[in-house]
């Protein structure tokens, strides 16, 4: 169960080039997940919340991501997630990120200061009592933002099926590169506010490494919805041992409608 909320974070953290005039989410959008193993354990739940606030004199978001392990799972790997980014309500870059995860008794409390101009990432090891500087990318993202960055900039109507989509983000000390495949549309069944509809989503098949944790490069399947919200719906991985599922249960605060398709 370790890395459960990580997992979703880095699903939903896509990018995308071309600009998009009208923001996809605002100050107050919140949202819940339910994770599960192997189609019946239920593991955990993760929500992300969305606050406007001011940051050394800028107007940022401050979005926090909590995720923790429930019920049988939590007995066996307990798991307390907390992450947070503050980033530019106009650009998107961040200027902060804080990571704050108990995992089973593995611990780290990082926070990241990122300097956009001069591509500097302070990075301050809590735990450890100790503060380093690493040079990092262009506008680069951490793992929060990145998503919010693709709501307002992902153009739908120039994706074509089979496109990859690549983008750089920052996460603990490291810059890593993150590639996913865009395979196409596809209207599912959720399991919202209570209420079962259906959505017309954006299908992803995300790269990873294989070996101890994925199955293989494309165990992962993301899906998020085709409108101007563009939430996540639906995360599928298959891991090395069993696989892991995550649908977003509750909402509040969008800033568009949802768009659901009736019955003919």
């Amino acid at each position: 169960m370790k890395h459960l909320f990580t997992i979703i974070l880095l699903l939903v953290g896509l990018q995308a080039p071309n600009v998009q005039k009208e923001s996809a989410f605002g100050d107050g959008e919140w949202f819940k997940f339910r994770m599960s193993y192997s189609g019946w354990l239920k593991a955990g739940e993760a929500t992300l919340n969305v606050d406007e606030k001011k940051l050394n004199g800028k107007t940022v978001f401050h979005v926090v991501g909590k995720g923790k392990t429930t019920g049988l799972a939590n007995a066996f790997f307990k798991v307390r997630d907390r992450y947070e980014s503050y980033f530019d309500k106009e650009t998107g870059v961040p200027y902060r990120f804080i990571r704050k995860i108990d995992e089973g008794g593995h611990t780290k409390d990082i926070e990241i200061n990122f300097d956009q101009k001069n591509r500097k990432a302070e990075v301050f090891n809590k735990k450890k009592k100790k503060v380093k500087t690493i040079t990092t990318e262009q506008d680069v993202q951490d793992m929060v933002s990145m998503y919010y960055y693709l709501r307002n900039n992902i153009d739908i109507a120039s994706l074509r099926k089979g496109d990859e989509i690549k983008t750089n983000m920052f996460f603990d000390e490291e810059n890593y590169g993150f590639k996913l495949k865009y395979l196409g549309k596809e209207t599912i069944k959720v399991d919202i506010n209570g209420s079962d509809v259906k959505v017309k989503t954006l299908k992803f098949r995300p790269y990873v490494m294989a070996g101890r944790v994925f199955k293989e490069e494309e165990s992962l399947t993301l899906w998020i919805s085709a409108d101007k919200n563009k939430i996540p719906l639906k995360i599928k991985a298959d891991l090395a041992v069993g696989s892991l599922r995550a649908d977003l249960v509750e909402f509040k605060g969008l800033k568009h409608s949802l768009k659901i398709e009736f019955e003919d």
